[in-house]
């Protein structure tokens, strides 16, 4: 592995990873021996520096407590059937997050500094990558404001901290889903497209109100009609009807999944029919009625594909196929799971050797 960077490395003296049980990890809430801090001051970030995993201490007039200058991405580092460590598709997170950084006026990253800190930070805690299937090392790459300053402008100075934790499946079975017409996740010209941490927190109460009436996540529609879909809950959605498969176009309130594109390339490299553009709350229903809502999907990269179980709103609710019997989520789920283990040839060259 050649690196671009000279990061300084303080190790644990005692690893916490005889503590973990690998065969039963819960996503999300057990983290590995060390994390990468960058500091962006005067114009440009230091060299780094992986350390201990530790708590972050800060002033309570940090700005991103404020005026929420924070934005974050989602990756996964997974071991193959060879024994290595794998990255999948890891420039597209890399974009992403300088695009989420450009429009909450925040500062780039190198997009070479940044894969090289990743990867000597899981090179380091390579042990903690679980081998199981369905489990993954998730990688949490954010920036932070951190001027100590109470005043509504740009910080000067941020934080760039990126974390790992050894995690299981994201969601265990098929979700039910609730079409809110009330709320809204992104408006245009709004910061949906950037995986900006406000974005998160405004979804919460929705999801909240929705689950007292048998939902467990949300369909979010558009600010101005509520009739066109956006995402489902923090994942990018596909819907296939009859023989077409669908998915809403990216605008700017749509967040750019690395997964979506994934599937996206991959279904048109086997010659099926993919459309993006807009869809409808009533187009959703009519195809059920037809007969023709054969599957519906949400993806990304915690969850990769999770199965709809049904869709609903106030006065209706209608179910889908049962997953046993549904083709094209099955199929690309298992596809990609196994481009990812290496259990598949990647023939468009997606992974990435730690």
């Amino acid at each position: 592995m050649v690196l671009t960077t000279n990061t300084k490395v303080i190790k644990t003296d005692k690893s916490r990873i005889s503590e973990v049980d690998f065969d039963n990890i819960p996503f999300g809430r057990v983290f590995s021996d060390h994390m990468l801090i960058m500091e962006y001051k005067d114009g440009a970030w230091d060299q780094g520096t992986i350390r201990p995993f530790e708590k972050l201490r800060m002033s309570p007039a940090s700005m991103v407590l404020h005026y929420g200058q924070a934005i974050f991405e989602g990756m996964k580092a997974e071991k193959g059937q060879d024994g290595e460590i794998y990255l999948f598709r890891p420039e597209l997170n890399i974009q992403r997050l300088n695009k989420s950084a450009v429009r909450m006026a925040m500062p780039e990253i190198p997009e070479q500094v940044f894969l090289d800190k990743l990867r000597e930070l899981i090179a380091i805690d390579k042990d903690w990558v679980p081998t199981k299937e369905g489990y993954s090392l998730y990688l949490r790459p954010f920036m932070i404001a951190s001027d100590e300053f109470i005043g509504v402008k740009p910080s000067q100075t941020y934080k760039f901290i990126i974390f790992t934790c050894p995690s299981g499946p994201y969601y265990s079975k098929p979700v039910n889903v609730y079409i809110e017409t009330k709320y809204s996740r992104a408006a245009a010209g709004g910061t949906g497209f950037a995986k900006a941490a406000g974005n998160y927190a405004a979804s919460l109460r929705p999801a909240q109100i929705a689950g007292p009436k048998g939902f467990d996540q949300i369909l979010w529609t558009d600010s101005v009609e509520h009739k066109y879909v956006q995402e489902i809950g923090t994942m990018n959605v596909f819907f296939v009807f009859g023989e077409t498969i669908v998915t809403p176009e990216l605008n700017d309130c749509i967040l750019p999944g690395t997964t979506r594109q994934t599937l996206i390339e991959m279904m048109k490299a086997e010659g099926l029919k993919v459309e993006e553009r807009p869809i409808t709350t009533d187009e959703i229903f009519e195809a059920h009625e037809k007969g023709i809502l054969n599957d519906c999907f949400g993806c990304g990269t915690a969850a990769v594909i999770i199965p709809i179980a049904s869709i609903g709103n106030d006065e209706k609710t209608v179910q889908l196929p049962p997953v046993e019997k549904r083709t094209i989520s099955a199929k690309f789920k298992k596809q990609l799971v196994d481009i990812k283990r290496g259990l598949a040839e990647d023939k468009f060259n997606w992974l990435v050797k730690v």
